[in-house]
């Protein structure tokens, strides 16, 4: 009866090989279609045989993690982070002995009320320093912040760059830095419209925050 068992586990799992086998010189031989005379490619990894992706999952940043990159990027710590940490997934030794970074609601829930927290602390800070080069979320912008409608695509351009360099290691660019030009925008004709300029820079804040490029990796 063993042996039975070991002859079928072993048929099954050749055949298993053989549809991989298969699955590979298909594709090898679609390179080869689509550029003859180009040196030989090795194919990606058939995702159907990787649980619908290639390479490791995206795990998002531990506490720790979080607590340094809120304190480096927007140059003030997070300081009710330590109160929620627990419920964010660092573990208490007692009943956990990992860290959860599987990114999920709670943590998303949480991290936009941190980021307002720090953020709207900061755009504050920053309208109080008549210096650019003193300032966080305002560093490329004018040293006089007094009316944000006059600020130049170019000028707004270059404080976005800026941030983004900051916040996420890469440059906002292309379309997409046309987008977040044009929000920031409207959020600088709202702002200014209502006396609260802080609020245009706190906005644009808790949006590079909350962005997945800040929280995961």
């Amino acid at each position: 009866m063993r042996a039975r068992f070991w002859r079928m586990g072993t048929a099954l799992a050749l055949a298993v090989l053989a549809a991989s086998c298969s699955k590979v010189q298909e594709q090898s031989a679609t390179m080869e279609q689509l550029a003859p005379g180009h040196p030989p490619l090795t194919p990606l990894v058939d995702p159907d045989l990787q649980g619908g992706h290639v390479g490791r999952a995206p795990r998002r940043l531990t506490v720790d993690q979080l607590d340094r990159s809120i304190t480096t990027a927007v140059g003030r710590p997070w300081t009710g982070l330590a109160q929620v940490a627990a419920t964010l997934g660092k573990p208490d030794y007692a009943m956990t002995v990992t860290e959860g970074t599987d990114p999920n609601l709670v943590f998303a829930k949480f991290l936009e009320d941190g980021a307002r927290a720090v953020c709207v602390a900061q755009a504050q800070a920053d309208l109080a320093q008549t210096t650019a080069a003193n300032r966080i979320l305002a560093n490329a912008l004018p040293d006089n912040l007094t009316n944000l409608t006059t600020l130049t695509q170019a000028q707004i351009k270059a404080n976005l760059t800026y941030l983004s360099l900051r916040f996420w290691g890469e440059p906002l660019q292309g379309a997409e830095l046309d987008q977040w030009a044009t929000l920031f925008t409207q959020l600088a004709a709202r702002a200014q419209a209502v006396g609260k300029r802080d609020q245009a820079l706190s906005a644009t804040c808790i949006a590079l925050i909350t962005d997945p490029r800040f929280m995961s990796y």
